[in-house]
């Protein structure tokens, strides 16, 4: 059975998902833990939960997202993965962070990349990579198919989408991955943004004042 606890947190109020199965095998997606005690929240589940991470995955690498990699990869031995567009992304953490008042180690950098297609493996279950640019330009989303999950980054939120007035952000691009990546999903499955609450594909079809399903 596959389990996820959200950890809301950051100035940016962000959410890190820490996603398991009864193998304790667990990923660690989007740690945005930045202060100690941010830090020691995300070991205390782990450790409570006897866990073991074996993957640290960034949907995609703006800094909210990125805060806890430095900290996620030397606790537990993990090198971060992410789509190779994010690279330039990634490269620019360090000034944004600065520029945000935001401390920040910097992450280390990816030596292996996701592309579509992929599949992220651990214990018995899988997340499957898709392509979902407009936010950044190598955002993904990962979604679990057995249980009709969706981790999508900052893609589609509860009633909203991500911004595309960031670098490398673009509405058009965003609503044409929203549209043929999620949106022909199940209406039951079940979106897991990077920030806010969960929603349903089915919902947001409906009702969402951004990008609506065609009719």
């Amino acid at each position: 059975m596959l389990e996820y606890a959200v950890l809301e947190g950051n100035p940016f109020m962000e959410n890190t998902y820490l996603v398991h199965d009864e193998t304790r095998s667990c990923i660690i997606i989007d740690p945005g833990c930045y202060d100690s005690a941010e830090q020691k929240r995300l070991v205390d589940y782990i450790e409570v939960k006897c866990l073991k991470p074996v993957a640290l995955v960034n949907t995609h690498c703006h800094i909210d997202h990125v805060l806890g990699n430095s900290f996620v990869s030397k606790r537990f031995g993990l090198e971060p993965v992410y789509h190779k567009k994010e690279e330039i992304v990634m490269a620019s953490c360090v000034e944004v962070a600065a520029r945000y008042h935001v401390p920040y180690t910097p992450s280390p950098v990816a030596t292996k990349f996701l592309e579509a297609g992929d599949s992220i493996s651990f214990g018995n279950s899988k997340l499957d990579v898709v392509f979902t640019p407009g936010h950044s330009p190598g955002s993904i989303s990962l979604i679990n198919h057995e249980h009709g999950l969706i981790f999508a980054g900052d893609v589609l939120f509860q009633g909203s989408i991500g911004r595309t007035d960031l670098p490398g952000g673009n509405f058009s691009v965003l609503e044409h991955s929203i549209r043929t990546q999620l949106y022909t999903l199940p209406d039951h499955f079940k979106v897991l943004p990077g920030h806010g609450g969960e929603t349903t594909i089915g919902t947001e079809k409906q009702s969402n004042p951004f990008v609506k399903a065609l009719s």
